[in-house]
């Protein structure tokens, strides 16, 4: 009998709190429903699902699992602690980018301001905003043109002091050196080996930080980021007050890099930027400058290594050039209009590994999207992949095929290795620079093999090789 009135006692309270649910819960009249999906675990949500799908080198799993089970347009899910839909497919790309500072703004985790401190109080996103309205006067194509030939020089550099007379490399450190020389001569006038090395590690130990777990104890990456974006804000800090008197003694140029370009800048207002306020900003720009491209030149060795008949059409059209260059001459901004096929593959490794996976916006409204509500607040993700890796946008995703990017190339907001819309990579021409003359470079000196035929990738936040791509060179004989 106690059993009886024990089971009658639970539906009754069961039957309560269920008519209180669709009380609290029917929705008003007209209103649309959440998107579906599920939001996992309290607290860390379906972050660690996300990050996992990354360590194992397949992040698109996450993605293209909960199109196929929930909605292939746009998912309800949790992140880094934030409730969140993840917008998916061309669709979702043009919608998010469109929208800018309309619907959504631009976000990313408050621990990023603990790496990134501004001096003037503002937030990290008002500093990009900042800096994307000084950067285009900066890489416009007339600048970028000057640039070609110092990168062409540091080129010759980098792979004179890394891969020549070497049996053996391990790539991806050797890239991040190529790109973060070239950020540190072009942003800053950094040119010393020497004094690029001192500043590398750490930028290293800073970028670490920015992906890590934020927990700010002794040892920690976070905590080592954070200590090491200070210890460069100070060499930074030395490197401006040295500049201002160089300018004043006519020892500098104005337009030699951004560095000289933001210190005799002003705003609206005529106001001039204060040294930290510039240390920051060139803080951002350096780790901007070099990180996702460090990534792209790794693939394309990589790529290049598996595929010889692309390495062939590649070095066909690269030694072309550098046959019609008198002895010691610089490549320049024609030569680099011809590296079209070049330019093709590369493209098409970043779409098979693009460096940027996604990027997170924050609704600063409530809207609908496909029927779908989307409160206020919310956090919203856009996947490179949901398109890349798509077969409705590229057939046989898998498969590597330069001609992809012939012609008009792929429909818009298929494609987008450096985001879209307003917040669109600023130095986009200046990562297609950098690329091409790494390519051209590579390829006139050697051909390789792949040391680790099956080398685990693994994407944290970036893809990497899990061993750093050691390869074994072989150089042409055709070089003097």
């Amino acid at each position: 009998m106690d059993v009886f009135y024990v089971s009658l006692l639970c539906l009754f309270i069961s039957s309560v709190f269920l008519s209180l649910h669709f009380l609290f819960s029917k929705k008003k009249p007209g209103s649309a429903a959440l998107p579906p999906g599920k939001t996992g675990w309290p607290v860390i949500g379906e972050s660690l699902e996300f990050l996992q799908t990354g360590w194992k080198g397949h992040p698109e799993k996450f993605i293209f699992d909960r199109m196929t089970k929930y909605s292939s347009t746009v998912f309800r899910t949790h992140l880094l602690g934030e409730k969140a839909a993840v917008f998916c497919g061309a669709a979702g790309n043009k919608f998010l980018f469109s929208n800018e500072n309309k619907l959504v703004q631009a976000w990313w985790p408050s621990s990023v301001d603990k790496i990134f401190p501004s001096s003037t109080q503002t937030s990290s996103k008002e500093e990009a905003i900042k800096m994307r309205k000084m950067l285009p006067s900066f890489l416009k194509p007339e600048a970028l043109h000057r640039y070609v030939g110092i990168m062409d020089h540091i080129a010759q550099r980098h792979f004179a002091d890394g891969w020549e007379n070497r049996g053996n490399v391990v790539v991806f450190p050797l890239a991040k050196n190529y790109t973060f020389w070239l950020a540190c001569r072009l942003f800053v006038s950094i040119e010393d080996p020497k004094q690029v090395d001192e500043l590398a590690e750490p930028f290293n130990l800073l970028a670490s930080g920015l992906i890590s777990i934020p927990i700010d104890l002794p040892g920690t990456p976070f905590n080592k980021g954070i200590k090491a974006s200070n210890f460069v804000r100070k060499e930074l800090v030395s490197i401006i007050k040295r500049r201002k008197i160089d300018l004043a003694e006519g020892k500098a140029s104005p337009t030699q890099d951004i560095l000289s370009h933001m210190l005799l800048t002003s705003d609206e207002n005529g106001k001039f930027m204060e040294e930290l306020d510039i240390a920051d900003k060139i803080l951002g720009l350096l780790i901007g400058g070099h990180d996702t491209a460090s990534s792209a030149c790794t693939f394309i060795v990589k790529y290049l290594a598996e595929l010889p008949q692309v390495y062939q059409a590649v070095y066909k059209e690269q030694m072309e050039i550098a046959k019609a260059k008198g002895p010691g001459e610089l490549l320049n901004w024609d030569d680099l209009q011809k590296m079209k096929y070049s330019w093709n593959v590369a493209c098409e490794v970043l779409r098979l590994a693009s460096p940027l996976q996604g990027a997170f916006r924050e609704a600063i409204a409530d809207f609908a999207y496909n029927g779908f509500s989307i409160p206020k607040g919310w956090k919203l993700y856009w996947s490179a992949n949901s398109t890349h890796k798509n077969p409705e946008f590229f057939p046989e995703p898998q498969k590597f095929n330069p001609s992809r990017f012939e012609g008009s190339g792929p429909a818009p907001y298929t494609f987008v290795p450096f985001g879209g819309g307003p917040r669109m990579c600023p130095g986009k021409e200046y990562a297609r620079l950098e690329i091409l003359v790494f390519m051209h470079h590579l390829v006139k000196r050697f051909k390789w093999e792949k040391m680790i035929p099956d080398e685990k990738i693994v994407v944290d936040p970036m893809p990497i090789p899990a061993k750093g791509l050691p390869v074994r060179l072989f150089p042409h004989n055709n070089l003097a």
